[in-house]
């Protein structure tokens, strides 16, 4: 099981750390950052109103090996974003499933949102089927294309709406 708990200034040397190459940012982050991530740029970040940055926590050990956001793009709606399992010893375990529903409970009860989005890069099919394991599906039309090192990435959005 893991924790979320908010992302504060402490947080920022870690998460640097585990952000190693310009390839590895741009998944996480799409292009909100610019690499070499720093402290300024983390400082910048955490001061928009509409962000919820979290920390995820191994509630057994107190360790932190993540990062997770959720944006209001508006009142209503939810962007899931800038999800990472920092520390790859807890990767491919499941955890990246907790912390999507986590981040759509708090979102739904604890924001009042509608509808949760995400994007996601077409190429990732391990996020993707997290992502449709939590009830999410792919929206066909909000596709964007960017190019990273003279290749294309696709990124591809996918929707949840809230059940009354």
């Amino acid at each position: 099981m893991i924790e979320l708990k908010p992302f504060e200034k402490t947080d920022f040397e870690r998460l640097i750390s585990w952000v190693d190459s310009k390839e590895l940012l741009i998944q996480f982050a799409g292009f909100v950052f610019k690499y070499p991530l720093t402290k300024e740029q983390l400082a910048s970040y955490v001061s928009d109103e509409r962000r919820h940055a979290f920390k995820v926590v191994n509630p057994e050990t107190n360790e932190t090996i993540g990062h997770a956001e959720i944006y209001l793009i508006e009142p209503k709606v939810a962007l899931l974003c800038r999800i990472l399992i920092g520390n790859k010893e807890y990767r491919g375990k499941g955890l990246g499933q907790q912390i999507v529903r986590q981040l759509i409970a708090f979102s739904f009860e604890k924001l009042g949102v509608e509808m949760a989005e995400l994007n996601v890069f077409d190429w990732n099919t391990s996020a993707i089927k997290c992502y449709e394991k939590a009830g999410f599906k792919i929206n066909p039309d909000k596709i964007r294309t960017a190019e990273v090192n003279g290749v294309v990435w696709t990124a591809i959005n996918m929707m949840l709406q809230k059940v009354n």
